[in-house]
């Protein structure tokens, strides 16, 4: 005897099967169960892995799916008629059956989704070939006839799948002790009895043991959004949704015991397997004429070669052997698509970066303009891409515009076809920190207390809750001596790892010969077509993978060059001189805010102390700023500044580690020492350099003496061999291993390095058209913005406000200075902003604010519109006050309205005015006022645009913050933003800031005690401040929007969120003593001329502090700011709470009527 699950749903029935794969196929082995099936809700995703972890188990894998069928067509999505769905078992019995399976679940995806991917039985007639089906759970449509009292329509359907399937159709029963599963099982059997279809037993596993069924019920729970307690909820009703033993299952139904022995009858037709390690690159399409790849890739390799080596023939052996190694590997026509979408990106002025990753050292992708970088000049190896000892897939990434990523991707999806090309599934899994705080709000725990559990998890790569156990005291603390945070942590380590939800992977795409269906099933995120295998499995089964990556910087460069060149017509920036002194001199003084790659307090640091002086010194600070090399920085950093402290082993390393002052740093110094001093070939070296990155000890102890002494049979002749003394071998062999788990890829450090040398460029010689773009690409993020407009006034460099005559839809340059772009100004969409553009360009400049509205009259510009472009200073230029515009802007868009309307109607009568004497707008004249404050002009402009453009209101406080010692809130965002982590700032750290107000938001705790969160913003950038009650208390009076204030407290780091500050104290800014004598300070609001004395205080009584009124008192004095004191007395408490106002006569009037007189006393 023996039995088979074939109804099993891994943690790729995402939030709903909670069997582990890496666990799933240990289990069954345990049960002495020989195969097993995998049949997640409408997905395969998990089917690779599945059959990994039961072919590393012993058992054999049968590749199914629990497909969705639509009640009528897939192509109806009716509200009502299409909301329900049954599922079915199909199961793959061979490769044609695997085939018609990705077929299906990839048109449930593209062609039948509608709440569920679904198929319908006509798709299914056409794609049965190959498959074993499977009636399904109580879900499916045979059951739901029966449970509808429809026999006949169920027994019209069993045999129709008998028709269509043969001997591969089972009637699927089920028991977990469910009332309507034992009407349809006993529905079922009759069927069976009176058809001969064949039973199938199975059990719905949704979980391993039958103990997990609490995780996976609060998985259900995470993804409804409910919690545990909730009644009103989906759940299972039983508890017998897991991986039963054979004797378990045959209990269930022991009068048939042949829907047990079937199971195993079914598992010895299912045979399919997997191919791994056999590619399936797709053809190149060739232009017309041509019919042989080589040739074509032979050609174009000379042509490029003529164009990048001319007068250095001794490297076309290089590229002579290149070639040939392609060829023998088979990948000639990958190199020719790469080149190809390469080409057309840049035939169509769309920026591709000078390489990426290992790449960079072919010459082949050199002379095909694949890479921009030389790898002759900085010494990288062809075989770190392509080693000729370990034949693996190239890989070949590219960063695109980010902008324009997406022409190149359609480019290659037109030429190949759109069922060709795909883009690539991730999945977002619950990391410790997430499985906490999706625990904690499904089981109910306080928000307070999940956050305190998920803070105490250190952050780092790869945590797990087990480990953060062990590290973290307060957190093991916790778990011991609370039985709430106890029971939070268990579940959560439960759950932890698991699949959460599917996405796109940002930049992965997948090229295949035949439709990508034909190879892996396809799913739809948003309305990207997706694998449902990850990245690693499809290049595991052989399908070409490429990431068409993004890369903001490259867009900044060419929309900085856009404008470069239109005053200097031939500019390029892949043209300019790469060693220019006065470049390497700004890098040096660390002036590299909007540079890429080297703006972090950190990076700038190693430039400063580098003072680099050439790329490939700008290529070692990229490859040393990691965690493992940095250890490196301070020797690397010595011996650049004193040449006479380097010291080589060996001689043979001089030429090797020369350019990096002695110091291993890169991949390819690691495999040019093994070829130098011992002899290796280059891919021999690559081997023991992966060996090394790996750690495997024993490769790593067996190549130390073929280092040393030579390895005949490989052809090595050994260090000693090339007089180095064992000693000296033995030693360099150390330090190679030491350093060579961290030694960076050059290739991609060169790359990039041309990038930041680019970037600084441009920063040095163009600042305003580099600004100007790098501020356009950043507008979404108010900190980076804040950041590069504070850079742009220490390069003197002025922002100025939107103009109507000036501005286009980005940031672009006017005279010495950068003007605002019209598509930030909210309310004015990119339609208005074109037909402003276009209207200035046909007809010229506005004249006047009329001409602007009449001749914009009927476009897409709205009242709304018009004053926000008024607001934001977009008339400034023409010579109006913001405040008389305003004040009119409404009586001219209707005059010019009104006269439009009476145009077109042309209801004049007999004697009417003769032509060029229609009635005109009616002229409204400007009204002389006074023009609204500073600080309320750039309040307009923060609201209207999300940014101050006249000035800052921190202009004046500038000197006063930095003398008490303010941090920069840009400088600690920026700090915990940087993929390194924080290095200046730490959470818990307690910090100064100075900025101003923008809101502030007062919440009621549980215990009835005030919270505030306040947006504190200095010019560098903007955080959320938390204050309570305490601290509210002390501040009163101080604390109101778009005051200037300073605020002490404690930096607070919650991972799903930016830093914020716990709030101590809070004081007015312009109570700080200025920074030097007669220093400006702001004037205080004007009193009435009835207003009491300067000197004067003002006296409340309350009886005690819970008085209900005071919280009113607190909000009135936001109404009043001021520098005068007013005192409140607590009769109770015996206390005095004090807080600054403007002593106004409104103020005690107010007060008096809230309090009595007899409590309001002025003295």
């Amino acid at each position: 005897m023996a039995f088979v699950h074939l109804h099993v749903h891994t943690e790729y029935s995402l939030l709903d099967g909670a069997c582990r794969i890496d666990k799933l196929a240990g289990a069954a082995k345990a049960l002495g169960q020989t195969a097993l099936a995998v049949t997640d809700h409408g997905v395969m995703y998990g089917a690779v892995a599945f059959y990994k972890a039961c072919r590393a188990a012993g058992i054999k894998p049968i590749i199914g799916c629990e497909v969705y069928v639509a009640p009528r067509s897939m192509a109806d999505k009716q509200h009502g008629l299409d909301n329900e769905y049954t599922h079915l078992i199909l199961l793959c019995k061979n490769e044609q059956g695997y085939r018609n399976l990705c077929y299906l679940v990839s048109c449930a995806f593209t062609e039948g989704f509608y709440i569920k991917p679904r198929i319908d039985w006509e798709l299914l007639h056409k794609h049965a070939e190959g498959l074993v089906c499977l009636s399904g759970c109580v879900a499916g449509y045979i059951p739901q006839r029966i449970l509808d009292d429809d026999y006949g329509g169920a027994r019209a359907k069993a045999l129709e799948l008998r028709e269509l399937f043969g001997e591969d159709f089972y009637l699927e029963i089920q028991d977990h002790g469910l009332s309507e599963e034992k009407k349809a099982a006993a529905g079922i059997i009759r069927l069976h009895d009176e058809t001969g279809i064949p039973l199938a037993l199975t059990n719905d596993a949704h979980y391993i043991e039958k103990e997990d069924a609490y995780y996976q019920d609060v998985l259900m729970c995470i993804q409804m959004g409910k919690t545990v307690d909730d009644t009103n909820r989906m759940r299972f009703e039983s508890g017998e949704l897991y991986l039963k033993s054979e004797e378990e299952m045959r209990r269930l139904f022991p009068r048939h015991a042949e829907a047990a022995d079937n199971t195993v009858l079914i598992a010895e037709k299912c045979n399919f397997d997997f191919e791994f390690g056999h590619y399936h690159l797709p053809r190149f399409k060739l232009p017309e004429g041509r019919t042989d790849s080589c040739e074509y890739l032979l050609e174009l390799c000379e042509k490029g070669f003529r164009e990048r080596f001319a007068g250095r023939p001794e490297v076309h052996k290089q590229l002579e052997y290149e070639l040939n190694m392609i060829k023998k590997m088979g990948f000639v026509d990958y190199f020719l698509i790469v080149s190809d979408f390469i080409g057309y990106a840049k035939r169509n002025g769309i920026p591709v970066g000078p390489g990426r990753g290992s790449a960079a050292g072919s010459v082949v992708s050199y002379c095909l303009h694949i890479t921009d970088v030389d790898p002759i000049k900085y010494s990288l190896f062809f075989e770190r891409f392509l080693n000729p000892e370990r034949v693996s897939m190239p890989d070949i990434d590219v960063d695109f515009c980010v902008n324009r990523r997406g022409e190149v991707i359609d480019y290659v999806t037109r030429l190949y076809g759109s069922d060709h090309v795909a883009q690539i599934v991730t999945f977002g899994t619950m990391a410790a920190r997430g499985a906490v705080r999706d625990v904690g709000r499904t089981l109910g725990v306080s928000y307070a207390d999940t956050d305190n559990v998920a803070k105490q998890i250190p952050t780092a790569l790869n945590m797990t809750l087990d480990e953060a156990l062990s590290l973290s005291k307060p957190l093991r603390e916790m778990y011991e001596s609370d039985d709430t945070i106890h029971r939070l942590i268990d579940v959560a380590r439960a759950l932890e790892g698991m699949p959460r939800h599917a996405s796109t992977h940002a930049a992965g795409v997948v090229i295949t010969e035949k439709p990508v269906y034909e190879y892996v099933p396809l799913a739809k995120n948003d309305e990207s077509v997706v694998c449902q295998y990850q990245m690693t499995t499809l290049e595991e089964l052989g399908l070409l993978k490429m990431d068409f990556l993004g890369l903001r910087n490259l867009t900044v460069l060419e929309d900085a060059a856009k404008m470069v060149r239109r005053y200097k017509p031939d500019f390029d920036i892949n043209t300019v001189p790469d060693d220019d002194a006065n470049v390497f001199r700004m890098l040096a003084e660390g002036r590299t805010s909007g540079v890429f790659q080297l703006e972090s307090t950190g990076m700038t640091g190693v430039s400063v102390g580098l003072k680099p002086k050439s790329i490939e010194d700008i290529t070692a600070i990229i490859a040393l700023y990691r965690p493992g090399p940095m250890d490196s920085i301070p020797r690397f950093l010595e011996c650049s500044q004193h040449p006479e402290k380097i010291s080589y082993k060996h001689e043979l390393l001089r030429p090797i580690l020369e350019v990096t002052y002695g110091c291993i740093v890169y991949q390819e110094q690691v495999i040019e020492i093994f070829r130098r001093l011992a002899g290796f070939s280059l891919g021999q070296a690559d081997m023991i350099r992966r060996a090394m990155s790996k750690k495997k000890h024993k490769v790593i102890d067996a190549e130390r003496v073929a280092f040393v002494r030579g390895d005949p049979e490989r052809g090595i002749p050994g260090a000693l061999a090339n007089g180095v003394p064992e000693n000296v071998a033995n030693s360099i062999y150390d330090e190679i291993l030491d350093f060579a788990s961290y030694a960076f890829n050059k290739a991609h450090a060169v790359s990039y390095a041309i990038i930041v040398y680019r970037t600084a460029y441009m920063k040095y010689y163009y600042p305003r058209e580099y600004m100007a773009a790098l501020l356009t690409s950043v507008l979404d993020s108010s900190t980076k913005v804040a950041e590069y407009i504070a850079e742009c006034r220490e390069l003197g460099i002025k922002l100025l406000p939107p103009d109507v005559n000036e501005s286009g839809a980005d940031f672009t340059v006017s005279g010495q200075n950068i003007r605002f772009g019209m598509a930030a100004i909210k309310g004015l969409g990119w339609g208005a902003v074109r037909g402003v553009v276009a209207e200035r360009e046909e007809n010229g400049l506005f004249k006047s604010f009329e001409d602007f509205c009449r001749r914009m009259n009927g476009r897409e510009l709205n009242r709304r519109a018009v004053e926000n472009l008024i607001q934001a200073g977009a008339f400034d230029s023409m010579g109006y006050k913001r405040k008389a515009l305003m004040q009119i802007a409404g009586a001219v868009l209707d005059s010019i309205s009104r006269a439009e309307r009476d145009n077109v109607s042309g209801q004049i009568d007999l004697f009417g005015e003769l032509p060029g004497e229609s009635e005109k707008a009616e002229t409204i004249p400007i009204p002389q006022v006074t023009e609204y404050t500073p600080r309320e002009l750039m309040a307009m402009e923060k609201e209207i645009t999300g940014l101050y453009l006249t000035g800052h209101p921190m202009d004046e406080y500038r000197e006063t913050a930095r003398r008490i010692g303010a941090v920069q809130i840009g400088a600690i965002l920026g700090d915990f933003s940087g993929e390194e982590g924080p290095r200046s700032f730490s959470d818990n750290q307690y910090v100064t800031v100075a900025g101003v107000v923008n809101t502030i938001k007062t919440r009621t705790t549980k215990n009835n005690s005030l919270m505030s969160y306040i947006q504190l913003e200095d010019d560098t950038g903007s955080m959320e401040l938390i204050a309570f009650q305490k601290a509210l208390d002390a501040s009163a009076g101080v604390l109101r929007e778009n005051a200037a204030v300073v605020v002490r407290g404690r930096i607070s780091v919650r991972d799903e969120k930016e830093p914020q500050i716990m709030v101590d104290t809070v004081r007015a800014l312009s109570d700080e003593p200025s920074a030097a004598a007669g220093g400006e300070r702001t004037a205080p609001p004007e009193r009435p001329a009835d207003a009491p004395a300067a000197d004067k205080k003002l006296w409340l009584r309350l009886p005690e502090r819970n008085d209900p009124r005071f919280a009113r008192i607190e909000l009135i004095l936001t109404m009043f700011p001021g520098t005068q004191q007013m005192v409140i007395y607590f009769e109770k408490e015996k206390k005095r709470l004090a807080a600054r106002c403007l002593l106004h006569p409104s103020l005690i009037a107010e007060m008096k009527e809230l309090l009595g007189e007899e409590n309001v006393v002025l003295k």
